[in-house]
Order: C-alpha cells, then sequence, then structure tokens
C-alpha cells in the first residue's frame, strides 16, 4: 500500500469480502429452514442441531488445515509438481491471526493471489479471503445434510461434514478453483461459480453417503414403490429456498477478485474491477444479468416439468442457477436462462428415476439439485465455452476450455473428491455402528429425548404452581 490507491484497494478489497460473508450465511439459515420445514415434527431439532453444529466444527478445523491444503496441493498428485509454499494458511503463523500489515517476523513472500504484494497484502486481506471460503465449506457440508434427513446419527454427520468442509472440498479447489490449479492448466477446467467445485462434489457426496445409510423406514412400498413422505411446512422450505437464493449473491460475488492490475494476470495495461477466481476479467454485471436469468429458466422449467408443485418450482430455480454458475461469467444471459431450464428439468427426471430404479432416498432432491445439475452444467460449459482461456493470461501455455476437460473434471469432482470419499467413511462408520440411528429411536421420532425433557419440565413446573397456588388458599 506505497500509494493512496493502493490503499483504498486493499481497503475496498477487505471489505468486499467482508460483505459477502453474512450474505453467505443467510445460505446457512434458508439450509436450516429449509431442511427443517422438510422433516417430519419429531426430528425438527435433530434436524437443526445437526446442521447447526458443522459450524464450529468446520470453522475450527478449516483454520488448522483447511485453508492450507488450497494453497499446498494447486498441484495435484504430483502432476505438475510438489507442494507449494503457503505462508499465509500456515494456523499458527502470524498471517493467521491479528496481524496490522507490516513486513512482520517472517520476510517470506506470499504466493498465490496477491503474490507481488508480498504478505503486508495477505495480512490485511486474510482473514476476510479465509472466511468466505470458510463459508463455501459450510454450503458443502449443509448439502449432505439435507440428504440426509430424519436417520443418520448427529455425531456421523459431523464426521462427514468435516470430510468434505475441510479436506475434500478445498483439494477439488486447489486443484480446479485456482489459477495454478493443474486442473485448470492441464485439463482448461473452468467452473467460476462452482457448479462442481462446490455442488458437484457435495451432490457426490451426498449421493455416497445414502447408499450406505439406507432409506427411512416407509418411504418404499414391499413392491418398491417410492411413497411421498411431503415437507410437513412448505411455508419454511419456500422461505429457505429464497433464503438461499439471496445468500448465493454473496456466494457469487465471493467467487470474484475486485479491483486487479493487469500485471497480476499478464494482461494488457490497465485495471480490471472484476475477475473470477482464475483472474479472467468479468464484471459484476454479468452475475446480475446471468443470475437472475438462470434462476428464472430454472423455476419457469421446474413449474412446467413438475405441474406447478412448489418444492420443486423452488428447487429448480436453486438447480437452474448451479446448472448455469460454471460458465455465468461468460455467457450471454439467454443462454444462461436456456441452460437453467435444461439442468432443472434433467435435475428434477434424473431424482426421481434414481429414486426408482435404485431405492435411493434423497428427502430434499439435494443429490439431484446440486449434483446432477453441477454434474450437467460442467459438460455443457465444455461445449458453449469451448475454447476459450481457462485462466490467466500470465500461464506461458494458457489451457482451453474443451469438453472433455469439463468432462473429466465433473468426474474428478462428484465420483473421485465426492461420491467415493463418502462411500468409504460412511462404510467404515456403518461397520462401528455408528452411522444411522436404531429403528426403534427413528420410529419414535430423534428428538424424543428432547420433547420428554420439556414435558417433564413442565409437568415439573405446573406441580410447584399448584403447591403455591394451595399455600395461598385459591386451591384446597
Amino acid at each position: 500500500m506505497d500509494t493512496d490507491i493502493g490503499a483504498l484497494t486493499v481497503i475496498f478489497t477487505e471489505f468486499y469480502y467482508w460483505v459477502t460473508v453474512p450474505l453467505m450465511f443467510l445460505i446457512h439459515v434458508g439450509f436450516c429452514m429449509y431442511e427443517v420445514g422438510a422433516t417430519r415434527h419429531k426430528n425438527h431439532v435433530h434436524t437443526l442441531m445437526k446442521n447447526t453444529m458443522l459450524i464450529p466444527l468446520v470453522t475450527v478445523t478449516f483454520f488448522f488445515f483447511g485453508w492450507w491444503i488450497y494453497f499446498a496441493f494447486p498441484n495435484g498428485p504430483g502432476i505438475t509438481g510438489g507442494l507449494t509454499q503457503s505462508d499465509n494458511a500456515v494456523p499458527w503463523g502470524e498471517l493467521m491471526g491479528t496481524h496490522l500489515g507490516g513486513p512482520g517476523v517472517n520476510q517470506g513472500e506470499a504466493v498465490g493471489y496477491g503474490a507481488e504484494l508480498g504478505n503486508p497484502f495477505w495480512a490485511r486481506l486474510n482473514g476476510v479471503f479465509w472466511a468466505a471460503f470458510l463459508l463455501f465449506s459450510w454450503t458443502a457440508a449443509s448439502i449432505v445434510s439435507g440428504a440426509t434427513i430424519e436417520r443418520i446419527r448427529p455425531s456421523a454427520f459431523w464426521i462427514l461434514a468435516v470430510v468434505i468442509g475441510s479436506f475434500t472440498w478445498i483439494i477439488d479447489a486447489a486443484w480446479g478453483w485456482h489459477p495454478d490449479g493443474w486442473m485448470v492448466t492441464q485439463l482448461g477446467y473452468h467452473d467460476a461459480y462452482a457448479s462442481g467445485v462446490i455442488h458437484a462434489i457435495a451432490g457426490g457426496f451426498a449421493l455416497g453417503v445414502i447408499c450406505v445409510l439406507g432409506p427411512r423406514i416407509g418411504k418404499f412400498a414391499p413392491d418398491g414403490t417410492p411413497r411421498n413422505i411431503n415437507p410437513h411446512n412448505k411455508w419454511l422450505v419456500t422461505i429457505g429456498l429464497f433464503l438461499i437464493y439471496c445468500g448465493f449473491w454473496g456466494f457469487y460475488v465471493a467467487c470474484n477478485v475486485p479491483i486487479i492490475g493487469s500485471g497480476a494476470i499478464g494482461a494488457a495495461e490497465g485495471t480490471f474491477t472484476a475477475t473470477t477466481i482464475y483472474l479472467t476479467p468479468t464484471t459484476l454485471s454479468a452475475i446480475v444479468f446471468n443470475f437472475l436469468m438462470s434462476l428464472s429458466g430454472g423455476m419457469l422449467a421446474g413449474y412446467v416439468v413438475s405441474r406447478g408443485e412448489a418444492f420443486w418450482t423452488y428447487s429448480c430455480g436453486l438447480a437452474g442457477v448451479i446448472t448455469a454458475s460454471a460458465g455465468n461469467d461468460l455467457y450471454h444471459p439467454i443462454q444462461a436462462m436456456l441452460i437453467g431450464g435444461v439442468g432443472a428439468v434433467c435435475a428434477y427426471k434424473l431424482h426421481f428415476w434414481v429414486e426408482r430404479r435404485f431405492k435411493i432416498d434423497d428427502p430434499v432432491g439435494a443429490v439431484a439439485v446440486h449434483g446432477y445439475a453441477g454434474f450437467i452444467g460442467l459438460v455443457i460449459c465444455g461445449f458453449v465455452l469451448w475454447g476459450h482461456p481457462a485462466t490467466a493470461g500470465y500461464h506461458a501455455e494458457t489451457a482451453v476450455i474443451t469438453p472433455w476437460g469439463q468432462f473429466i473434471g465433473a468426474c474428478i469432482m462428484a465420483i473421485v473428491l465426492g461420491f467415493i470419499p463418502a462411500f468409504i467413511v460412511s462404510k467404515i462408520l456403518a461397520a462401528f455402528g455408528m452411522l444411522r440411528v436404531p429403528p426403534a429411536v427413528e420410529l419414535v421420532g430423534l428428538d424424543m429425548s428432547e420433547e420428554l425433557r420439556e414435558e417433564a419440565d413442565a409437568i415439573e413446573v405446573s406441580q410447584a404452581d399448584i403447591d403455591e397456588a394451595k399455600r395461598l388458599g385459591l386451591l384446597t
């Protein structure tokens, strides 16, 4: 910050990411409301606490090792090199604390974003940048939460939340959501607003868990026909989804890097008001146009294909945004609308086909809305943006976007880092009897102990009222 302009740029960037955090927090509020609305009354508190307690667990683990993984592993499993230096992400380092921006005790240079500015740059921005990525971690874990409601043990879910929130998704971010990530530089992988990096991996992870977890009691008839276990409160589901829409604005904004000089990305002279996470130029207008058009395309398609069913109309709006997110930095708004509509229809159809064919119980359609839509969105992006540079121009040989690169990337996200780790961890938990609640508990409700305790408290207070009334002569 040697100049006034430099100081203003850093201050604006700090505030920019700080604002995205409470906006993205609304996603988590929305997921809590959405899942509680989709559960039966006997499981409300369990559902709420299961999704709430991932916040401190993922936050602490992301501080200790999740953030470090993003900067340490962009080269992948020995594909383009070994571990990279990550001074700004070592949990006991001075840049992971209240540091006011001086050169510091350690004079090493930062790597990655802002490397040309050194550690003083990261001293001012590290916390808010970390927090933005942390909120992505919460989102990934919350997606899994919805698919497992009403039968998973809270402790099992929290283990799984840490696995995806602080390990597998941040590995995929290092590989495919970093300007130097090997998937970006070698495959030409492009996923500007996380169709795959968050959503395909979370959908694949959720599918891996529920394949082991099994369906809820009573979900399928003896002949295998699925029964409808409808949301108990569609108002909560609706408000929850609208809060997720709102939080998605912050999600999109946090996927951009504001006010970056041309020298940092090897571009022609000038300053860009926004770039993607890959440091390729874009604008906030692109977000406004394409977010709303892909949302609208998804909702319109969802209304038609579900014949006006409220739950799927709103869910398909989210599927539309997720499908278009991979290329929403470059799509024309009409393309975003059409792609959102296609993704919504595919997610809806695939959800019910998989449910009937494989007896998979996904109560909120999380695998379809996030996983199938995200996977499809990556593949579509490969065709629509075929030949466009995948990352910034400072790379000597900038890879370009291709359908095969996107397809391979989608498989890595949804299967290699999503489904397989979830399936393995769930199998281990199931082998130790730690994955699913006992059938008796599931039948009477996971909140039974909570309800009994509240009822006992109410009886005790009522008896105290009666005793006091007798003492005062109001009762005989």
